[in-house]
């Protein structure tokens, strides 16, 4: 027997299968949908998956505006910035992000669940998020994603 047939292989971004797919919003949990998201963005539903590699597919999220957020998050949630300057701490709430850029909650929550280094910056890019149900990026010719089929 060869030893050669032994080594493993791991998946690099060009031996990755890469696949344009489109997943609807609408009715959606915020935080449900964007750990499917992350976990389809990262790449962990297929065989090949490599935990050091962009092997997953990129995803266009549309209708954005019609995610549901439970409880009280909607009012109570808090996204947190700051200047840099002396008293520069900036606090803004879901309800006024959600107001002015709905496309932005759902980036942040998937940016939230890649991780945190280069890797997760490069993953990031895989990610359009799109306010209404049109989206211009048909020259792709995107796949449509049923999120409830995917088990974490």
């Amino acid at each position: 027997m060869d030893a050669v047939s032994y080594k493993t292989k791991y998946a690099n971004s060009e031996t990755s299968d890469k696949k344009w797919l489109v997943v609807d919003a609408e009715g959606q949990s915020l935080g449900r949908l964007a750990s499917k998201v992350a976990y389809v963005i990262r790449g962990k539903h297929k065989p090949s998956y490599t935990p050091h590699a962009d092997c997953g597919d990129n995803v266009i999220v549309i209708n954005a505006d019609k995610v549901m957020l439970s409880g009280n998050k909607l009012e109570d949630k808090d996204y947190i910035r700051h200047t840099g300057y002396p008293g520069g701490q900036r606090i803004l709430s879901v309800k006024e992000m959600f107001d002015k850029h709905p496309e932005r909650v759902v980036e942040k929550a998937v940016k939230g669940m890649l991780p945190g280094n280069k890797l997760g910056n490069k993953l990031y890019r895989n990610l359009r998020v799109v306010v209404g149900s049109e989206h211009n990026m048909e020259a792709q010719k995107p796949e449509t994603l049923d999120l409830n089929t995917i088990k974490e």
